[in-house]
């Protein structure tokens, strides 16, 4: 499926003690990876909640493969999972500069009707625009 690929700067305040990434820094850069990967199609999350949908994370799950530092230059790489109905699902891979897995993520985001703070269908916009990208 189509893959975003951001580059994010460890800064010094992601950091503990030892120079090591703290590890729900990890969440956050997978969220540099899905806001990017949803800007590619022309969405973001303004627009989205300016048209009454929400996309709160509902799961969340990171398996650690070795530490990231500060300065490092990482790479998110974030892909669709499948195609969305009243949620949508991404990948993660955050690698740093030799290419090294540092992590694996996945999430699942429902979409919210925000009038009536109930699920909803992922808006059709959204879908016309992945299927027009050949995913």
């Amino acid at each position: 499926m189509n893959i975003n690929e951001t580059e994010i700067r460890v800064r010094y305040g992601e950091t503990d003690q030892m120079g090591v990434v703290y590890h729900a820094n990890y969440a956050q850069y997978f969220e540099v990876g899905r806001t990017e990967w949803l800007r590619q199609f022309g969405m973001t999350y303004k627009k989205m909640e300016e048209d009454g949908i929400m996309l709160p994370v509902i799961s969340l799950s990171i398996n650690y493969k070795n530490s990231a530092r500060y300065d490092d230059l990482l790479k998110v790489k974030t892909s669709l999972k499948k195609m969305p109905t009243a949620s949508i699902e991404f990948d993660y891979e955050l690698l740093n500069s030799e290419n090294q897995i540092l992590a694996i993520g996945h999430t699942k985001l429902a979409f919210i009707n925000m009038a009536q703070n109930r699920p909803t269908r992922c808006p059709k916009y959204l879908l016309d625009k992945l299927q027009d990208s050949s995913l």
